[in-house]
């Protein structure tokens, strides 16, 4: 027999009133109080569970600041996250805003539309002090908060979902050192935007792997395009022209399709290696056309899912945190690619 607001009352030593009010996040109880009713709620089985995180008693309304633009990768993110909480009875709503650019002030412009319904936020968002100031007030206004994709640990988010951003780095210059053989001779990266801790943390890792074991490796280029293909584009066609020898390409975010671009119109004697992020229907072709050998995959399915499993799992939670637990990231390259 499912536990009742009585047993859970009686369980904590507390009024059935408090209870009820703790229990539908309503005012009136303390910090203590709530403490002691969820803590009760969950070891008598009142609340319900998935993946092992505790859910809200009632349907939650969620919003998601999302810089979709013409990125591939998070115009796939946003589907996933409408499709999955469409199927869960617990999301009341589910509100995507797409954001008009990765600046503070654009978050700031997409928060001041936020529902005065809302009960948690995911956030995609660039690390800085703005930035910050902006999810601390959301937080301090009693909306919980989710970072994905690329974290910002200095906001009282409840948890972050995605990979760790300098393990997928540090793999990238893994297998560009292994597919190239002992070759020594110079690299190109296309970085995304430094302002996102994520693609900061990728370089970071690739640049240690290739001075721990790839000295035979240098890093000819390295070009910020801010997630601008026709900036990706024209950073690789400078670097194919000056250096006709180049062993490899990184592409850090996005930025993608101007490389591939870059190197069908190029076509150096002897293509590169090219490694970049997020499988999506541009780089499936790439994969499959030999364009692109290998593609880092942060699932955008998956984090959809966690991101919305865990605003829930932090609305019904009185701890400021979750449990730190990172989504590994697939390695896909042509013999592997997935069925959509």
């Amino acid at each position: 027999m499912k536990a009742t607001v009585a047993d859970i009352a009686r369980s904590c030593s507390l009024s059935t009133a408090t209870v009820d009010r703790v229990l539908n996040n309503r005012p009136g109880a303390s910090a203590a109080n709530r403490q002691r009713v969820m803590e009760a709620a969950k070891q008598l089985g009142y609340l319900p569970t998935l993946d092992q995180v505790v859910l809200p008693s009632k349907p939650a309304h969620l919003e998601f600041f999302l810089p979709i633009g013409c990125n591939a990768f998070m115009a796939d993110l946003a589907h996933h996250i409408e499709d999955y909480a469409a199927r869960l009875p617990l999301v009341a709503s589910c509100r995507i805003h797409s954001l008009a650019g990765i600046s503070p002030g654009a978050l700031q412009g997409a928060i001041e539309n936020l529902s005065l319904k809302a009960n948690g936020a995911g956030v995609i968002a660039v690390d800085h002090p703005r930035t910050r100031n902006i999810l601390r007030e959301l937080v301090e206004a009693g909306i919980r908060l989710v970072t994905l994709v690329s974290d910002v640990p200095a906001a009282p988010r409840s948890a972050y979902v995605g990979i760790d951003n300098r393990v997928a780095g540090r793999t990238a210059a893994l297998l560009m050192g292994r597919f190239l053989g002992g070759r020594t001779g110079h690299l190109a990266m296309v970085v995304g935007s430094r302002s996102y801790r994520g693609h900061e943390e990728r370089e970071m890792g690739f640049r240690s792997v290739l001075a721990e074991e790839f000295p035979n490796l240098t890093i000819s280029s390295a070009v910020e395009i801010n997630d601008e293909p026709d900036a990706s584009y024209g950073a690789t066609m400078k670097a194919l022209h000056n250096e006709p020898e180049l062993l490899g390409i990184y592409c850090v975010g996005a930025g993608r399709s101007g490389v591939a671009k870059a190197l069908l119109e190029a076509r150096p004697c002897k293509k590169p290696v090219f490694i970049c992020h997020d499988l999506t229907k541009e780089t499936r072709r790439y994969l499959v056309n030999d364009l692109a050998d290998v593609v880092i995959d942060q699932n955008a399915r998956l984090i959809a899912e966690q991101a919305v499993i865990r605003l829930l799992g932090s609305i019904a939670s009185s701890a400021p945190y979750l449990t730190k637990k990172f989504i590994e990231p697939r390695l896909i390259l042509k013999e592997n690619v997935p069925v959509q």
